[in-house]
């Protein structure tokens, strides 16, 4: 009976001691917990603590601030050069089929370069999303569920919401953040996730226009193909292919040498289009896929990660929303869909 006794004693002492204060972050009050629980939310203001957090930060922001800078830089310089480049090689071609046609070509060029050039700068220069400034810290001041699914960031040293994330390279937490961007210098957010891809639409609707009028141009300037022995080709199936491949390559090499300078630059203003088209064509799909999911690329790999829990709702609702119209015919089409039916006797 005392062995017991002893035992029950020991026991609780354990469990005590297993047991331990801390106070939370988000409202200051006193909790009980258990040393081996990593994460706790509270009761009363619903805040949520991580126990083992990486506090290091690196201090080599200057750094990543100066690479974005230079990748904007080079962004900057390759846009004006497309931009000056496009209109001094196909200035003359314009012209030349129509007077009409030339001021047509003018004022579509100066309206996809404004809209390119404000959207890039919107997106690169504006602030990306700040999250809600809330009180903090202290019981009296904090109601209960004000800080639901907060979390504290340890380098900026203040709450975080669960929509914000905090991006290393720019030191700061991002509401909204889909990612951060090198090619704009900047994360797209909630405040320039609209530039951006309005960004995308404009740039590659301006890469479109460019490889056809660079196009368009650089085949009446070309100089005639001349082929060697085409004509005298022998053989069949797949030798005589690669014979023939390589005699019209060879040709339209020995006519690209006689290009001049306005020819070059046409080519190079094909060839650069036509790249920045797909790869442009590619991200722009990928964010309209993850706006008709309701996600940004950061929701989708922790979704991901946590095995697909939270399902969001998709539709072109989310579209909508996301683009600032409230008022499209989708919001009245449940309504229609969803109404009783009347039966009549």
């Amino acid at each position: 009976m005392a062995e017991s006794a002893e035992s029950s004693k020991d026991y609780f002492v354990t469990t005590v001691n297993e047991d331990h204060a801390t106070i939370c972050w988000g409202c200051g009050l006193r909790l009980l917990l258990r040393t081996h629980a990593p994460v706790f939310k509270c009761g009363w203001c619903g805040a949520i603590t991580s126990q083992n957090v990486n506090k290091t930060e690196t201090k080599c922001l200057w750094g990543r601030r100066l690479q974005d800078r230079c990748f904007v830089t080079i962004l900057s310089v390759f846009m004006l050069f497309l931009i000056c480049g496009g209109v001094w090689a196909v200035h003359w071609f314009v012209f030349s089929v129509s007077y009409t046609f030339g001021i047509f070509h003018y004022i579509l060029t100066a309206i996809l370069a404004a809209t390119t050039v404000s959207t890039f700068s919107l997106s690169a220069f504006r602030c990306a999303g700040t999250p809600p400034t809330l009180l903090w810290g202290s019981y009296p001041v904090v109601g209960k569920g004000d800080l639901k699914n907060y979390t504290f960031c340890h380098y900026c040293v203040k709450p975080k919401s669960p929509r914000a994330h905090h991006c290393r390279s720019c030191g700061t937490c991002v509401l909204d953040m889909d990612h951060h961007c090198p090619f704009i210098g900047n994360c797209v957010g909630a405040a320039n996730h609209r530039h951006f891809i309005a960004f995308l639409f404009s740039a590659v609707f301006s890469t479109i226009y460019i490889s056809f009028i660079s196009a368009y141009a650089g085949l009446h300037i070309w100089p005639p193909v001349k082929y060697r022995s085409l004509g005298h080709l022998n053989g069949s199936g797949r030798d005589l292919a690669i014979r023939a491949f390589k005699e019209v390559m060879l040709a339209l090499v020995s006519s690209a040498v006689q290009l001049s300078a306005r020819g070059l630059i046409l080519v190079y203003l094909f060839v650069s289009s036509v790249s920045l088209q797909i790869g442009l064509s590619v991200l722009l799909w990928q964010q309209l896929c993850y706006i008709y999911e309701g996600k940004t690329y950061l929701s989708h790999l922790s979704s991901q990660g946590s095995g697909g829990d939270h399902i969001e709702e998709k539709g072109c609702q989310n579209i909508f929303r996301f683009f600032g119209c409230p008022y499209s015919i989708f919001r009245y089409l449940p309504t229609l869909r969803n109404s009783p039916k009347r039966h009549t006797k």
